[in-house]
């Protein structure tokens, strides 16, 4: 599949959407403007890729809405270099613009499938995030922290203590909490011991899945 003239216009109009809901980190949008959604989707919804919604992916998950990625991006405040872990791969998009944003991005997915098919996938389109894994977001990648920022693609029920451990001094959480609806939340870490804590609202997201055994 292609990026054509006409993909190209329809992101532009998708960044004036999202520029109008209150988007205003000219990276973020840049980036948003250059990724090619419309590839990361299953070819009955590209009629609808550069619309502001989400749509469902494979394993019952979901790619999130363009306005959410961009406001979640956007708490992070990510410069080039910084380390970054995410909590949940899903279809790679919100990867894609981490690393597009010039991160070091450290990524992990808990649904086998997705994960396969990603970590194929964002290579071929020039996204080289440092690692993907395949494994249990609630646990945080303790092997490669401290991280400058995380960031949580999927609904916690719970702020994940091993989450917050990981930050670096001065990082940011950026997390959904909540079960059916979730409020999106940011955790700055100032000291060792203590964190700044802001609320933005109300979100929907699927649910983060915790490995049991």
């Amino acid at each position: 599949m292609k990026d054509t003239f006409k993909h190209q216009g329809l992101r532009q109009k998708l960044v004036d959407i999202l520029i109008a809901k209150g988007i205003t980190d000219k990276n973020v949008l840049a980036a948003i403007n250059t990724i090619p959604r419309h590839l990361f989707m299953d070819s009955s919804f590209l009629d609808h890729a550069y619309q502001d919604k989400a749509f469902p992916i494979a394993a019952d998950q979901t790619i999130s809405q363009p306005y959410t990625v961009a406001f979640q991006t956007e708490l992070l405040q990510v410069k080039p270099k910084d380390k970054i872990l995410e909590i949940g791969t899903g279809s790679g998009y919100q990867t894609a613009v981490l690393c597009k944003l010039g991160a070091t991005v450290y990524s992990i997915e808990r649904q086998l499938e997705l994960f396969k098919k990603t970590s194929k996938f964002l290579p071929k389109l020039g996204f080289r995030a440092k690692q993907l894994i395949f494994g249990d977001g609630y646990k945080g990648l303790k092997t490669e922290a401290p991280f400058k920022g995380i960031i949580v693609t999927a609904g916690a029920p719970f702020v994940p203590k091993p989450l917050l451990s990981q930050l670096a001094i001065g990082g940011r959480l950026v997390i959904p909490v909540g079960d059916e609806v979730q409020t999106m939340t940011l955790f700055i870490r100032k000291s060792e011991k203590e964190f700044e804590k802001h609320e933005f609202g109300e979100f929907r997201f699927v649910p983060l899945l915790e490995d049991k055994n």
